[in-house]
């Protein structure tokens, strides 16, 4: 990856928070529960979802960064909504994956050119390296402000 295009993804990665905070602003309790079609998660639960996500993935960068060829274990997201209650409170949640982000961003302001060619083997889709991992969650959030705001909208 050259230069600019990390510099690019790493600007939209510092974006997510601010994409994702536009998201649930003002966001109503009917709003948070509504389920757009039957196979689809509630804001709420795409707000824990990101919260989990987004904690996961900033230990996937430390691992990156500081274990030599790390392991990256994946994990099962449906069953995390449902084992980890989703239907709690959003404020924590929203803290976590705001502190996650932020950390993280922080993180890869710093690192060196050897850093950012590090790499390890996620158990699920194989090598998996510090760009690969920029590539995934530069996207992360904001994908999931969309999904809210579509969510939102289908509150009938």
């Amino acid at each position: 990856m050259d230069a600019d295009t990390r510099a690019k993804l790493v600007e939209q990665y510092r974006a997510g928070e601010d994409d994702f905070r536009s998201a649930v602003a003002g966001i109503t309790d009917a709003e948070l529960d509504a389920r757009p079609a039957p196979d689809e998660w509630t804001a709420r639960e795409v707000i824990h979802h990101l919260a989990d996500s987004e904690m996961r993935s900033a230990i996937r960068l430390r691992q990156l960064i500081a274990e030599d060829s790390p392991v990256i274990q994946g994990y099962d997201e449906a069953h995390y909504a449902k084992a980890l209650h989703y239907q709690r409170p959003i404020g924590g949640s929203l803290d976590a994956a705001a502190a996650a982000r932020r950390t993280s961003a922080e993180l890869l302001a710093q690192l060196t050119p050897e850093e950012w060619n590090r790499s390890g083997t996620h158990e699920e889709s194989g090598a998996y390296s510090v760009e690969d991992w920029l590539r995934i969650y530069a996207s992360h959030a904001h994908d999931h402000a969309e999904q809210i705001r579509r969510a939102r909208s289908s509150r009938g």
